[in-house]
């Protein structure tokens, strides 16, 4: 766990949970696990404190706890990785957009917001957020969180059971039959609840929390079908595309290389789901130019031939193709040459470098010097035995790459990245927190003018409140804040494919 990793959790949490929360989360980063009492020593705060903020903290699974060796008492430790997934949360939200439509994206919205909550309270939550509401609103919304249900976009949270240790202490349960089964849920005590009326709810011992593997599965497959398209072309994307709904249903989806796939039962769900002719007319060419690139390796030549996905390998090449892209803009075209000669060569010698990529010899030296101060090269030196009994031994260097090294040092460059641009976002909106709040209430304003049929030119007369000056510098934090949205963005999927290729090299 890294500096700036926990500077980054620790600004995330400050930023939607506040400073308490942020003073625990800080104690919980600098250890693997403990129990409550160093948590109340070391921090300085009450007990009642430290009991709410790990309260909040496991309701959102960003702490897990589990009870110690000696089975008397819990200990807690941090799940950072789950802190700094709240950065995805929009791209989740407009997935279940994209795929569902405005409610299913309405109830993952409240569900990110509660973090662990029952089905009823859910649904009854969301119909604030619901355009049009009517009759059959609570129903369509049932029907929705249940379509989430089946697609395992949604699972149901662990279940705490008694211990063996005591009668007073638990443990979760994570071995549930069937996590994704919607309970019998009544419309009428859903109505009677979105009426406030006094109800029990069936289902209040099921809580359901977001299932952020099904998430990172479809972006894991985006990143495949893209880089595809972007190699070969749409064609051969969508022929990805089919081959990996094949692969989820052959094979573990997080397998380093999936189970074989037959061409035949590819060309048959290519004809059944696509209406795209010529992608069927070339498929054998698709296979063959996806093979070449090592995204397919060849298994077996029976059955028109027996493919199987290399995952692990098509996220190699993707991050050499992300680092390549980072060298260039960083240092130029040369620099990138020669990491690429480099990468190739496995270990070659200063000499050897400036000829093999084609660069001035100054040029090359101080090219290849940056990339090693810099860590994208590292160095080997070895000794040669000099001649005679008076011949001093001769050294000789040779540079080579290390991957895995690399994108240790991406992650750590991405967090810090992250963590300035969540901190100046937060600059920026605090020093221009009153004209941000003056032109919302302008902005409210106006649209109940407009709904009452007001006249422009009294419209526009309220719009003037606000001075050319106060509107220039509200139209440059304007472009600030979206820039810096942005960024987090871009930086949030550099992370989110360099973690993969860690997870698939382990």
């Amino acid at each position: 766990m890294s500096i700036q990793l926990g500077k980054l959790c620790s600004r995330i949490i400050e930023q939607h949970f506040g400073e308490v929360v942020r003073t625990v989360v800080d104690d919980l980063f600098a250890s693997i696990a403990k129990p409550l009492s160093q948590i109340i020593r070391s921090t300085g705060l009450t007990k009642s404190e430290v009991c709410k903020s790990l309260a909040i903290l496991i309701k959102f699974n960003m702490v897990g706890f589990s009870l110690n060796k000696a089975r008397t008492g819990y200990e807690y430790r941090l799940l950072y990785d789950r802190i700094v997934m709240v950065l995805r949360y929009p791209r989740y939200v407009h997935l279940i957009q994209t795929k569902f439509g405005h409610e299913s994206a309405v109830l993952m919205e409240e569900l990110l917001r509660s973090g662990t909550q029952c089905a009823s309270y859910i649904i009854v939550k969301s119909m604030s957020n619901v355009d049009g509401k009517d009759n059959n609103t609570l129903a369509l919304l049932r029907d929705k969180f249940a379509d989430l249900a089946q697609e395992n976009y949604i699972t149901r949270a662990p279940e705490p059971k008694p211990s063996d240790g005591g009668a007073d202490l638990m443990e979760l349960c994570h071995d549930i039959p069937n996590p994704f089964l919607m309970p019998e849920l009544d419309l009428r005590v859903l109505k009677e609840l979105h009426e406030g009326k006094p109800v029990k709810v069936p289902d209040e011992d099921v809580h359901w929390v977001v299932n952020v593997e099904q998430f990172h599965i479809d972006f894991r497959n985006t990143i495949m079908v893209t880089a595809i398209e972007r190699l070969i072309d749409s064609n051969a994307g969508e022929c990805m595309k089919y081959l990996l709904q094949l692969m989820r249903e052959r094979t573990n989806p997080w397998e380093a290389v999936s189970n074989p796939i037959a061409l035949v039962d590819l060309r048959q769900r290519c004809e059944r789901k696509s209406q795209n002719v010529e992608m069927l007319r070339y498929l054998d060419q698709y296979i063959s130019v996806m093979e070449s690139n090592d995204y397919l390796s060849k298994f077996d030549t029976k059955g028109g031939g027996q493919f199987t996905v290399n995952v692990k390998r098509i996220f190699e090449q993707l991050t050499w193709a992300c680092i390549e892209n980072i060298i260039v803009e960083k240092y130029g075209s040369k620099a990138a040459r020669i990491f690429r000669v480099v990468r190739m060569k496995k270990y070659v010698e200063q000499e050897d470098i400036q000829k093999e990529a084609m660069v001035p010899a100054k040029d090359a030296k101080l090219q290849t010097y940056k990339l090693l101060e810099e860590n994208f090269l590292q160095i080997q030196t070895f000794r040669k035995p000099g001649g005679g009994n008076s011949g001093a031994p001769k050294s000789f260097f040779l540079f080579y790459v290390n991957q895995p090294q690399i994108v240790s040092m991406l992650l750590e460059l991405s967090y810090k990245a992250l963590y300035n641009s969540i901190t100046r976002l937060t600059h920026d909106k605090t020093v221009n927190k009153r004209l941000i709040e003056k032109s919302q209430r302008l902005e409210s304003i106006v649209e109940t003018m407009k709904e009452r049929g007001e006249s422009e030119a009294y419209i526009n007369e309220i719009l003037e409140t606000l001075t050319p000056p106060e509107q220039e510098i509200l139209a440059k934090v304007k472009l600030r804040v979206k820039s810096l949205y942005s960024a987090e963005i871009g930086i949030d999927e550099t992370i989110f494919m360099l973690k993969l290729y860690q997870e698939y090299q382990k």
